[in-house]
């Protein structure tokens, strides 16, 4: 046999996942699209020019979502911008590093 639970503390429990699912927020993309766009720059690097234009998407990415008002009150949400904006800055420097001795020999 199971035990019953109180008719007060099923309502409580229930009413209390229903309010957190409707008063959460959806959040801001921009911080996920900067980290893969940052990956993709690091992943890409070897190919001429590409991975040096998805580091600028990411770091162009992550610093518009960090300038974002629930984006800056949300600590979670401000360092997977700042993290995009690292990432793609590495891909930056990596597609850089790639691209000069291709630049070197044209």
């Amino acid at each position: 046999m199971t035990a019953a639970v109180p008719r007060s503390s099923r309502h409580r429990l229930r009413s209390s996942v229903a309010s957190n699912a409707i008063t959460k927020p959806y959040g801001s993309r921009l911080p996920a699209v900067s980290i893969a766009l940052g990956a993709l720059s690091i992943a890409s690097f070897w190919v001429v020019g590409l991975g040096f234009i998805l580091g600028v998407a990411a770091v162009v990415c992550g610093a518009g979502a960090a300038s974002r008002p629930a984006i800056a009150d949300d600590e979670a949400a401000s360092m997977r911008a700042m993290l995009g904006i690292v990432v793609g800055t590495s891909g930056i420097i990596v597609s850089a590093v790639a691209l000069f001795p291709v630049l070197a020999q044209l």
